[in-house]
């Protein structure tokens, strides 16, 4: 009898004879079995089916009767599969989770230091394998908490993991969070800004990987793709990471052959980056914008993306003010810190994502005391670092100390409250100085003198001698400086100083810094003493003035203000009091400069009767020598004669 597979065998061959003509037989006896309708011929084909598999049963067992009553055993290959045992499975081998490759089960923190704890060997591949994944879960987790109010905390944390082993981790960790969360991506290019200040190497990791993504995207025309890189490009040309070169190349490509989506996507960009552009290339974002008018003008695009372009010329033209280039509370990168990546758009880069797995570190313990080096600040060769001053150069707490100054002026009703006040907020002497600054610029800040300023000064003057050394040593930079005020500025200020001279707050010392004379002053200090002293006289009175300029005890102060050294100098003075209408405090100067002849020649009859007696001190000390000369010559003579032997007689009397 033939089963199933040899039918199906012989229906794929050729009939043959015999075939035939037992296919012929067959259909004649079917055909006898219809005609008949039943009896002994007419059996069913299920009932020739069930007799096939009786025979075959018995058939299978008569076989195995016989087998066993000769003794031997069926083969292999005739027994019944059913009949054999089930072999027995191995034991899988036991995986260590911590060496698999997504880190396996999840084991507790403080499990995994006990397990790390364990480990002897801090070299060996399961301390690596640890330390890399609690390196990962760290970024992971810093990455994606940080946002603008704690991103100074979360950078001091970053840098305390070895982010120089887990580079290609924080890359990853950056891109994607980034790419989830679009609307933070300011926050990730501060971060990016200030990891790049320390290892430049990370920062252009990361733009490489992030140019990679928009060339990837573009040709795949994944507009969301293209929109998150070019987004965040645009946020690292804004912190300086990145040239804006970049940029410029982005936009030429998204807008050479353009379309809704790559319209759209330079749109995003541009309102990004379109301030920083105008600022350091005008001619650059001027093609852009030519182009995008040309774009707008050939009517080839959407409608809607013709009105998106229509927008981008308003933003344009009020000046991106809804778009800064830095956010506040995010530039906090130094200018002279920052490292500017320049990367063509159309390089070939390596995205390095051998990075992003672990692999056996031979130098592990060597590196990771190299980066706690680093961390410290001190050298690679273990070197002890030194003890650093760091100066503040931004002046963070003096601009906030000068704020809370000028508040406290603006919110008091007169001097004496804010007097109260500022005295109340018991500020360190070493701000004294500044204090009185602040007090000079608010009363140069004002449209018109106001008395409020100079009664404060006064106050303070009053209450310390600090304040009145502080507001000396101010009358002489600001006299010093006096040319670089505005003509308002320094009528105040001189007004606020008359103010002060008057109520004695200042001692008249001060003026000892004025020179009138042509050479030693310019039309800036010279407006600045005629304000002081029309004011000085407005307040005390010509009279007043004058009898206070002639006080002896401050004549010394007052030389350069009256010069007597010299007539032009004189002259010169007279002039300037004259002119500006106090010529009555240059009387001492007329009489000076009227018997200025005749002290002169007195001076000049002096010095020549010094000469005569010097002359004549000179010949009668002549005369004296020839004297002298004459009687050691007589003397010298009679010595001789006497020598000879002959005798001189005296003369007659």
């Amino acid at each position: 009898m033939r089963g199933p597979d040899d039918q199906s065998a012989n229906r794929g061959r050729s009939p043959t004879p015999d075939d035939i003509s037992r296919s012929r037989s067959r259909s004649r006896s079917r055909e006898r079995d219809r005609r008949h309708g039943g009896g002994g011929y007419g059996r069913s084909r299920e009932d020739d089916r069930n007799r096939d598999r009786y025979y075959e049963r018995q058939s299978s067992r008569d076989r195995e009767a016989e087998f066993r009553r000769r003794g031997r055993s069926p083969s292999p290959a005739q027994k019944d599969p059913a009949a054999e045992e089930p072999p027995v499975k191995k034991k899988k081998e036991e995986l260590d989770p911590i060496l698999t490759r997504t880190g396996g089960a999840y084991i507790p923190p403080a499990k995994l230091r006990m397990m790390q704890a364990q480990i002897t060997d801090k070299s060996s591949l399961a301390y690596q394998r640890m330390s890399w994944e609690a390196l990962k879960k760290s970024i992971n987790g810093l990455i994606n908490k940080v946002n603008v109010s704690n991103i100074a905390m979360i950078i001091q944390e970053l840098l305390q993991e070895n982010i120089v082993r887990g580079r290609g981790l924080l890359a990853r960790s950056t891109l994607q969070a980034q790419s989830a969360s679009a609307t933070f991506t300011h926050v990730y290019a501060a971060v990016v800004a200030i990891i790049n200040s320390k290892f430049p190497q990370i920062g252009e990791l990361i733009l490489k990987r992030l140019i990679l993504n928009f060339r990837k995207g573009y040709r795949r025309n994944d507009k969301a793709q293209c929109l998150t890189a070019s987004k965040f490009v645009a946020h690292l040309v804004n912190q300086n990471v990145a040239h804006e070169v970049l940029c410029l190349e982005m936009l030429t490509l998204l807008l050479e052959r353009p379309t809704d989506d790559s319209v759209e996507v330079s749109i995003s960009f541009l309102k990004e980056c379109g301030l920083k552009l105008t600022e350091v290339s005008p001619r650059g974002i001027n093609a852009i914008f030519e182009r995008l008018r040309n774009i707008l003008h050939e009517s080839e695009i959407d409608k809607r993306v013709q009105y998106m372009i229509e927008v981008m010329f308003a933003i344009r033209k009020d000046g991106f003010k809804d778009h800064p280039i830095v956010p506040e509370g995010l530039d906090l990168v130094e200018e002279e810190d920052q490292f500017t990546h320049m990367l063509p758009l159309e390089d070939d880069y390596n995205q390095e994502d051998i990075l992003n797995v672990f692999k056996m570190d031979t130098d592990f313990l060597e590196n990771e005391e190299k980066y706690k080096a680093i961390k410290k600040g001190e050298l690679l060769d273990g070197s002890q670092s030194e003890k650093v001053t760091i100066f503040d150069q931004t002046e963070v707490n003096l601009v906030a100390f000068r704020r809370t100054i000028y508040l406290a002026i603006q919110s008091s009703l007169d001097f004496e409250e804010c007097a109260h006040k500022l005295i109340k907020m018991a500020f360190p002497d070493s701000q004294t100085k500044e204090l009185c600054n602040m007090i000079l610029d608010c009363c140069a800040q004002q449209r018109t003198y106001e008395k409020f300023f100079g009664l404060l000064a006064g106050r303070f003057c009053l209450l310390k001698k600090d304040y009145m050394e502080s507001f000396e040593a101010i009358f002489m930079e600001q006299y010093e400086t006096i040319h670089r005020l505005e003509t308002n500025k320094l009528r105040n200020v001189a007004r606020m100083f008359a103010h002060l001279l008057y109520t004695d707050s200042v001692p008249w010392s001060v003026l000892e810094c004025i020179k009138v004379s042509e050479d030693t002053t310019t039309s800036s200090s010279r407006i600045f003493v005629k304000i002081l002293f029309q004011e000085l006289c407005a307040y005390m009175g010509l009279p007043r003035l004058n009898e206070r300029l002639k006080d002896m005890t401050l004549q010394p102060f007052f030389e350069g203000l009256f010069p007597r050294d010299n007539p032009r100098n004189t002259r010169f003075a007279i002039n300037f009091f004259t002119s500006i209408g106090l010529g009555g405090l240059t009387d001492e100067l007329r009489e000076h400069l009227k018997n200025a002849p005749k002290i002169i020649m007195t001076q000049n009859q002096e010095v020549e009767s010094s000469d005569t007696d010097s002359s004549s001190d000179s010949s009668s000390s002549d005369s004296d020598s020839s004297d002298s000369d004459s009687s050691d010559s007589s003397s010298d003579s009679s010595s001789s004669s006497s020598s000879s032997g002959t005798v001189i007689l005296p003369p007659l009397q």
